[in-house]
């Protein structure tokens, strides 16, 4: 295991200590799957395949690992944790039967809570990601922790996570890096009689040999097919004059940085031209505002006042910015009435979108640091996208 890597979740396991002692908590126990890993990468480094997994940190000595039998290799693979054990609850997440593993070493869950109270003494339990969990894995829990007091600790990780660590600003830096080249490739192959799922096989195979670990999604849709606002790509061929909503997200080493630009295959119409001159315009307002000491609501209320003015406030379906980092989406996801204020070290994605407009569908979305001066951009083609758009008004 990488030194510097295991120094940064060293790091991580300290503050999330300080955090429990601050909320009277006695261990935290940290819960993730393949669907929703967020947190669980964040404290282990593991992500499951097809199963579930769990971290458990205490006041002192180092997490324990809780995997399953068939994901117990890469769970050994990736974890910064040596101490794994497997638990029968966290087997495939999908079938209901029970599946025979007959050379599993599993480890029973109710002597792993044993442990926690006799060794550590553990009174207070805190369960982050109590809402991404089964039924039966909680049930599971709170029967054989017994006489231990189970809460909610969400709180702690979304907080510990909301400022990054250069460790994270730099995986986030390599991921948007990636996401501009499959950016690149899937607008040189957005072509009059090429189909969707082309367009975003062009972006998968460039991200993937540029070193992507994983695209969580590549949305692309066409023409009329905008307005699905996520939209999976499908057969639908682009004609002349579609315009293309295509947001592709890239993760690396568990961080993911998203893009999107709106573009117009072949001939675009004046009225097209000035859709997209909105979300541009709405971007750049929003840009002048994401530095520290701003109150997030005020960013969030100069957008939507924008599009007052311009009259499209009709078609502004949710918020122009949320966080990035473990997940594509997450906190701040900023109202008009939010009251935090931007600080050093978050990370963010404007999120500028119209939907439904008589002339179109789309959205801008990049990533930004937040440093001292004020933002730098994650990624550096959507810059490039829009100072060529102002000019040109053509890509």
């Amino acid at each position: 295991m990488n030194g510097k890597l295991k120094d940064e979740f060293n790091q991580r396991v300290k503050k999330l200590r300080s955090l429990m002692q601050e909320r009277g908590i006695d261990a935290c126990f940290i819960y993730g799957d393949e669907y929703r890993r967020e947190n669980l990468r964040y404290i282990s480094n593991y992500w499951p395949i097809f199963e579930r997994g769990a971290v458990i940190v205490t006041m002192t000595g180092e997490p324990i690992v809780l995997a399953a039998p068939e994901g117990e290799l890469v769970c050994r693979e990736m974890s910064v944790w040596p101490d794994i054990r497997l638990i029968p609850d966290f087997n495939c997440v999908t079938v209901p039967d029970e599946i025979e593993y007959p050379h599993a070493d599993y480890t029973d869950s109710k002597k792993v809570f044993n442990e926690l109270k006799g060794q550590y003494g553990v009174k207070r339990l805190g369960i982050a990601g109590m809402d991404a969990m089964a039924k039966q894995v909680y049930e599971s829990i709170v029967t054989n922790a017994q006489e231990v007091d189970v809460v909610d600790a969400n709180e702690l990780l979304f907080t510990m996570r909301l400022i990054k660590s250069e460790y994270e600003i730099a995986c986030l830096k390599e991921a948007a890096r990636v996401a501009d080249k499959g950016y690149i490739a899937l607008m040189e192959a957005a072509a009059v009689g090429v189909t969707e799922l082309e367009i975003a096989a062009a972006a998968y195979y460039a991200c993937m040999r540029e070193g992507a670990e994983n695209v969580p999604f590549c949305l692309v849709a066409s023409g009329v097919r905008v307005n699905t606002i996520i939209g999976r790509p499908t057969r639908k061929r682009v004609e002349n004059g579609d315009m293309i909503m295509a947001a592709l997200a890239v993760q690396y080493e568990g961080y993911i940085a998203t893009i999107n630009f709106p573009f117009i295959v072949g001939d675009s119409s004046p009225e097209q031209r000035e859709f997209i001159n909105y979300l541009i315009e709405a971007n750049d307002r929003a840009l002048q505002l994401i530095r520290p000491g701003v109150r997030q609501g005020e960013m969030v209320g100069a957008v939507k006042s924008y599009f007052r003015e311009q009259g499209v406030d009709a078609y502004d379906l949710y918020p122009p910015l949320h966080g990035c980092g473990a997940a594509e989406a997450e906190m701040p996801y900023p109202n008009e009435h939010t009251q935090g204020l931007f600080e050093e070290g978050m990370t963010v994605n404007t999120d500028i979108s119209l939907f439904g407009h008589p002339h179109g569908s789309n959205r801008i979305e990049e990533g930004f640091i937040l440093t001292k001066e004020g933002n730098e951009p994650m990624s550096r083609l959507v810059r490039e996208l829009t100072e060529k758009w102002k000019e040109t008004e053509r890509l």
